[in-house]
């Protein structure tokens, strides 16, 4: 590097319990939806709304949903196994493009090892500055927003303040694109092509968007640009059955239309025997993924008639997604990083 300042990349997932049973569930949902960015809400119904997360959500919850992660998990979260992937293939590829790399760390919003802990470490460790990428490619006050405020209470409660840079988004990035083309391509390569391609994103209340958050927006457009680069290739013609869903909606109010697991019950009704369906808004397969769409959705579409239904899984650590995580700290950073190793 050009400098003697000790640069730190992190890569911020969401998080996850620290164990796939009631008590670390609870204590996980217990900090994620207290938090106002996840549930909206001021004055009255703010204190409402906490009365009933604390003796309603998370006296019946809990159990539920350890049921759900214990499905699938292994030594640890299968976000937080990804996550370490992620950042070691990032390392590796960063170690082989510049003389002296900046070291990658990974870190979660909630929970265990979260954003907070780790910036602490990285100031006691004298790092100056740090490139932080929330690995939500769309932007959400729910996700990306509530980053920036960790960091951001962070940087409050210190005189002297780090250097930090934030990646607001990279919905649009060419690499991210082409790297979501090239998995839902190479899964026809190896699939017969489904009749409907379903792209399932997380969905957010629709008050929020009505009040300005560009989530959804970015969604359709990350839809429309993967479409186009389809139409450039060998699958043209399968690009016009892709359509965009939301998932995981909680709670009585109304979320972003149109819902993921009516749209596939509308499907099996209408005769399509078949579809594929991928999560574009997620950077690692996690609960949302691998349960509610790869399980429990593959279940109400065959319920409802139809007959074969695949799941393409995230990006997760994939070489051409670790190459959009290597573009960004080099677009973002370029005069943190110095020279690089001459080919």
């Amino acid at each position: 590097m050009s400098n003697n300042d000790k640069t730190a990349i992190v890569l911020v997932n969401i998080g996850t319990p620290k164990q796939p049973n009631a008590k670390s569930v609870a204590d996980f949902l217990g900090e994620f939806l207290a938090d106002p960015r996840v549930i909206e809400g001021r004055g009255p119904r703010r204190w409402l709304w906490l009365a009933v997360l604390k003796l309603i959500i998370l006296r019946t919850r809990p159990k539920k949903v350890a049921k759900l992660y214990q499905e699938i998990w292994q030594e640890e979260s299968p976000m937080r196994t990804i996550l370490h992937a992620q950042v070691a293939a990032l390392q590796q590829r960063l170690n082989n493009e510049y003389e002296e790399a900046p070291k990658v760390f990974g870190a979660m919003t909630y929970g265990d090892q979260n954003i907070n802990d780790l910036l602490v470490q990285l100031k006691r460790e004298s790092y100056q500055k740090v490139f932080v990428i929330p690995m939500f490619p769309q932007y959400s006050a729910t996700s990306t927003g509530a980053v920036y405020d960790c960091i951001a209470n962070f940087q409050r409660a210190s005189r002297e303040v780090l250097d930090i840079r934030i990646v607001k988004s990279y919905y649009r990035e060419e690499n991210f694109i082409s790297a979501l083309t090239h998995s839902i391509e190479n899964h026809w390569r190896n699939h017969d092509v489904a009749q409907k391609t379903v792209f399932s994103y997380h969905g957010i209340p629709q008050q929020y968007a009505d009040d300005g958050d560009p989530y959804p927006q970015h969604c359709i457009e990350t839809t429309e640009r993967v479409k186009a680069q389809l139409r450039a290739g060998e699958f043209a013609a399968q690009a016009d059955s892709i359509i965009s869903t939301f998932q995981s909606r909680f709670g009585p109010t109304q979320w972003v239309q149109p819902y993921t697991d009516k749209t596939l019950g509308e499907l099996a009704a209408k005769n399509t025997s078949s579809v594929d369906v991928i999560c574009p808004a997620f950077s690692a397969d996690c609960l949302e993924t691998l349960e509610e769409i790869a399980k429990t959705n593959k279940a109400l579409f065959i319920d409802a008639g139809g007959q074969q239904y695949r799941y393409i899984e995230a990006l997760n650590d994939q070489p051409l997604f670790i190459e959009c995580l290597a573009k960004l700290v080099q677009q973002q950073a370029t005069d943190w990083l110095g020279d690089k190793i001459e080919p």
